[in-house]
């Protein structure tokens, strides 16, 4: 597994350093004018979103992808991570598949954490909670 979380104008990770089986999570570079990722390692992976709009709207390596001809277009994502987790889609379909995840942040993704956080640390009797 390989994480980026940047701020990088110019890709900080190339396809060529990849191993054909490897999971990447792209969490930084949220807006056009950035990215993490060079053309061949989106083009190459299959590609999962937290949310094609945003996607499509923010991830400057997909857009560069898309207007390089290496990616066909939105459509080019598998699936949303909800729609893996719920079971409308599948993950990775085979050992050498390179996945990646390409995530901007969803509040719903950071309020899902934040309740398992606190239902895990309620059920261990963990913490202080503190009436606000």
């Amino acid at each position: 597994m390989i994480v980026t979380a940047t701020n990088s104008r110019e890709p900080v990770l190339r396809r060529e350093w990849i191993s054909d089986g490897a999971h990447v999570n792209a969490v930084g570079a949220s807006s056009p004018a950035f990215r993490e990722l060079d053309t061949a390692t989106v083009a190459a992976a299959t590609l999962f979103a937290d949310s094609r709009e945003s996607i499509a709207a923010e991830a400057g390596e997909f857009q560069l992808a898309i207007k390089e001809g290496a990616i066909s277009g939105p459509e080019y994502v598998r699936a949303e991570l909800g729609e893996v987790a719920a079971g409308m889609h599948p993950g990775r379909t085979a050992r050498d598949e390179l996945t990646l995840f390409r995530s901007l942040g969803l509040g719903i993704e950071d309020l899902a954490a934040a309740e398992h956080a606190v239902a895990s640390a309620r059920s261990r009797g963990a913490g202080t909670e503190v009436e606000l």
